[in-house]
């Protein structure tokens, strides 16, 4: 299947600015695209990188500097397509096998928070909406058009935004994303009930 990864290059995970310079989070954003490619192609897909900008990827890269909502509409020319973000250095070959077998014009995997971390689109006239809620909008658009799957997945939940977000990486990741905190310092400390990170 072809799969569509976007990747903001010019200005990444913004939301890491209280513990990653530009420069790292750079640096953290293409080791997470790596583990997402490498997952993509376990789970026998075809990756292409949707950038913002120009940047080394282990696979074709089309630069698109628009929003993410026109960007991935503009991609979505060649059916079925599946679209997977490239924060989820969670995600495994076989949570994106899952994904891509799940029947549906519009197949969803949620994110935390009301997100969209991955869709297969099977349907010309879906158009996808990335702005707050996306996951009630996609599931309420696809509803229209025809059958709808989704896949509760803890792996493709599981998107790399905050500093909480790392305890995730941490606790379950074993590629170059969760490998390349560890080579930058951080680590788990116990807090109370929870875990937290730490550098």
């Amino acid at each position: 299947m072809r799969v569509v990864v976007p990747v903001a290059a010019e200005r990444p995970k913004t939301r890491l600015a209280d513990v990653l310079t530009g420069e790292e989070r750079l640096e953290f954003a293409l080791a997470m695209l790596a583990d997402v490619l490498r997952a993509v192609r376990g789970a026998g897909g075809d990756p292409e990188v949707l950038a913002t900008a120009p940047l080394e990827a282990d696979a074709p890269v089309t630069v698109d500097d628009r929003p993410l909502t026109p960007a991935v509409n503009a991609a979505l020319d060649d059916l079925p397509t599946s679209v997977v973000m490239a924060d989820l250095p969670l995600a495994t070959p076989a949570s994106l096998e899952r994904l891509f077998a799940t029947a549906g014009d519009v197949v969803i995997a949620p994110g935390r928070g009301g997100g969209t971390n991955a869709l297969v689109v099977r349907h010309s006239e879906f158009r996808a909406d990335y702005h707050g809620g996306s996951f009630l909008k996609h599931r309420a658009a696809a509803a229209k058009l025809g059958s709808l799957g989704v896949v509760d997945s803890h792996r493709l939940a599981t998107d790399v935004d905050e500093r909480s977000d790392l305890v995730e990486l941490l606790v379950h990741g074993d590629g170059a994303a969760a490998d390349w905190l560890r080579d930058a310092g951080f680590e788990l400390v116990e807090r109370e009930s929870r875990l937290a990170v730490t550098r």
